[in-house]
Order: C-alpha cells, then structure tokens, then sequence
C-alpha cells in the first residue's frame, strides 16, 4: 500500500479545507492508495474552548460527501478528520476521523468511521466540554490489503488503545492529530509513535496540523521504530510504501506479542 500524508493548517472556511482535500487527492501519484489529512480537516478547532456545534455535519454532509466524491474521482482512499453531529447532545458533536473508499468492482464506495475516544482534556483545554467521546470500540478496516487501526491526536498518549487495535488485527495504525504546539510537545509527539510502533511491531502513520498553533511533524514509523520519512513543522507531502510482510517479519524476529503474560 502507498499512502500519502498531507500535511496543512486547516482553515475555518469548511469550502477551503474540501477544495484543498480535492486538489490533494487529484495531485496524489497514481499508485497511491490512501491519503491521509490531519484532525479537524472539515474546520479547524478555532479558538481554545470554542464551541464545535454550529460546524457539526452529519456522515451524509458537505464533508463526507467530498471525501467520498475524492475517493470516487481518484481511486484512492481518502482519511481526515471532522465534527459529526450528536443527535443526543447537538452541543457536543464527535470528533470523527472519515475515510472514504472507493468504489471497487460495480460497487459504491463505503465509509468507515471511528469517533475518538480520548479527548484532550489537559495541559489546560477541556476538549470534553465541546465533543463527546465515542464508544470504546476498536475500528480497524483494511485497504489495499493492508489493516488499519485508527486512532485521533491524545489517543496516541494510551498505549492500551494501540493494542486493543493491534488485537483486533491491525498491522498499521493512522493518526491524524491538530497536536497542540508547546514545551517538550514535540518531543513527546515523536517519542510515543515510536513507542507505539516499537511496543506493537507495526506501521504508524500520523499526519498532524502545522503552524503556529501546532507541531506538524509528521511522519511514518517502520515496526521496528524507524522514521522512515517525516516533516518538520511547514505544508509538505509524503508518500511512503506499507508492505504488511515487514509488520510479520518483525513480529517473527521479535514475538513480544506472542510473549505477553497479562
């Protein structure tokens, strides 16, 4: 599987951040088979403890229908990052990671959703005042042949999610993140998904929101921990293979998972 990481800054105009996920998508190389955008690419968070109702959609709405529409036009998948619309607390809405397949073979194209679970309740935000945490159940989908666990941004700080993901038979986990610039933030953005790879003997693809307001460094860890490629803090692309016979072949030359006693 090629995937390819876009990393950006999303703006608070809704259109701007679907017509940068179209030309993105029609940009990415043929043999791509996966594009993956940041947290909050339908609108970004705006300003801290902002309300995300009134920017709520629903999985029928302007933004996955552009996801599906990229899908559909490209080929490829295409992951990011939205606020879903909670009918049972309309001011709380799920901060939802969509990605849309295309179709395959006659069929239409599907969606697979995974609304995050850990919401960034620290170092001074509340996320749970404005969003609501989804269920705790792992989200694991496959494209190109390849296993994908999901994750969003603090879920990376929960090393029992990553395996619950990995237990559920992901070879690769996908992290879009808006990861909050701050002291030693970067620092413990790149240390935890190497420990994420390095603990599940697996891919990590993480695409996180650059600026001013966030670390950006993205990046693609190998099962072993090895930065395969990354971004520093600006808008760039990567396109990087996933070969799921290195995820078996680390975990033969390292069982540890095989070795676990709890």
């Amino acid at each position: 599987m090629r995937v390819r990481l876009v990393q950006t800054h999303a703006a608070l105009d809704p259109a701007a951040n679907r017509a940068l996920i179209a030309e993105a998508t029609d940009a990415s190389d043929p043999a791509v088979d996966l594009v993956v955008f940041p947290e909050a690419m339908a609108r970004d968070f705006g300003p801290s403890g902002a309300s995300m109702a009134a920017f709520a959609e629903s999985l029928a709405g302007p933004f996955a229908d552009a996801l599906g529409r990229a899908a559909e036009r490209s080929g490829v998948a295409v992951a990011a990052g939205m606020f879903e619309i909670n009918p049972d607390d309309p001011a709380r809405p799920f901060n939802t990671l969509a990605l849309a397949h295309p179709p395959v073979a006659g069929t239409a194209g599907t969606l697979t959703t995974y609304r995050k679970v850990h919401l960034y309740d620290s170092f001074g935000f509340k996320e749970s005042d404005a969003v609501t945490a989804g269920a705790l159940t792992p989200v694991v989908t496959d494209v190109a042949g390849v296993r994908l666990g999901l994750m969003t941004c603090y879920d990376l700080r929960f090393p029992e999610m990553a395996r619950r993901l990995i237990d559920a038979g992901a070879q690769a986990l996908v992290i879009p993140a808006a990861w909050v610039a701050g002291p030693r933030k970067v620092e413990h953005w790149e240390t935890l998904l190497r420990a994420r790879a390095i603990e599940n003997l697996c891919f990590v693809i993480a695409v996180g929101q650059c600026g001013a307001k966030y670390v950006g460094h993205s990046q693609v860890i190998s099962p072993y921990g090895d930065v395969v490629a990354s971004l520093a803090n600006d808008p760039g692309v990567l396109e990087v293979d996933i070969d799921p016979t290195e995820v078996e072949a680390a975990r033969v030359a390292n069982p540890s998972l095989a070795n676990r006693r709890w």
